[in-house]
């Protein structure tokens, strides 16, 4: 209980906060309406309600998001083109295959980095300065040469995925490899131990630990590449034509309910990698 009070109050906080900002931002429109009909600008009960169920408000009002939220996902079909379950299902799986790409990817160099000093020098700097390039550039140079040559769908959003996800694993993943302090090493080195057994005995399980706290980070970004990677397409299906659709028509309720949907798929994500990290780590003895 005294862990789950802190985050009520924080959470309480937030609301009251969202909804005064509600108030705040949309009362230009109802005292627009009021000067228009030659009306006296209404009382401040009246100027609350009026902002709290607008069609199309600069800022919902937090039961707006919610109740969206709800018909959006438990109000109609999966299969329904309006259904966020349909769009976050289609943004989820470009979201996995370039989780898993991505980390493959950041393991293999990770793994070429420490073995090879050349590696070292060479490819980390350049993975470093990839992440310098704002997704937002780069998303559409690869849809352009994704699409010149034939492929579409899925794998582009993928790559975009794989792109943001490899570096915290490939990060992550070198600091554990790296983590064994001389005097393990030199112990192994006493039992003639050749480098794959370093490797696969030592060096492997101590960086679990630094992996899965960059395969949460990893999956996240990777949530938003998929995302990213629908924007310049012009894709029909995806939070992120969620978030298209409800820009072109004003539709702010629709774009918090997308946001918010894409949210506590990013948590749910997360939330899987922990209790697999639990999991694992207990299995190996590094938890309780």
């Amino acid at each position: 209980m005294s862990r789950i009070l802190p985050v009520l109050a924080v959470v309480l906080a937030i609301v009251v906060l969202w909804y005064a900002a509600a108030v705040k931002m949309n009362a230009a429109w109802v005292y627009d309406q009021a000067a228009r009909a030659g009306e006296p600008a209404p009382a401040f009960s009246q100027l609350v309600r009026l902002t709290m169920n607008q069609d199309r408000p600069v800022l919902p009002a937090p039961h707006q998001v919610i109740t969206e939220l709800a018909n959006s996902t438990l109000g109609m079909k999966i299969s329904s083109k309006r259904s966020l379950v349909y769009h976050g299902w289609i943004t989820i799986s470009a979201t996995l295959l370039g989780f898993a790409m991505g980390t493959g990817l950041g393991i293999l160099l990770a793994v070429g980095i420490i073995h090879n000093r050349a590696m070292d020098m060479s490819v980390m700097p350049w993975a470093i300065a990839s992440q310098t390039i704002p997704i937002l550039a780069i998303a559409p140079m690869i849809i352009v040469v994704m699409n010149s040559l034939g492929v579409q769908g899925l794998i582009p959003k993928a790559i975009i995925s794989a792109f943001l996800s490899f570096f915290p694993v490939l990060v992550g993943m070198v600091k554990g490899l790296r983590s064994p302090d001389q005097m393990q090493l030199d112990l192994l080195s006493t039992y003639n131990a050749n480098g794959a057994q370093v490797f696969w005995g030592l060096r492997l399980p101590a960086s679990m630990p630094y992996l899965f706290t960059s395969l949460k980070v990893g999956i996240a970004a990777s949530l938003v590449g998929a995302i990213v990677g629908e924007m310049p397409t012009g894709a029909v299906a995806g939070l992120g034509a969620r978030l298209l659709s409800g820009s072109y028509y004003g539709q702010t309720v629709q774009i918090w309910a997308a946001l918010f949907a894409a949210a506590l798929v990013a948590a749910s994500l997360v939330g899987i990698v922990g209790i697999i990290e639990r999991r694992t780590l207990k299995r190996m003895g590094m938890a309780r």
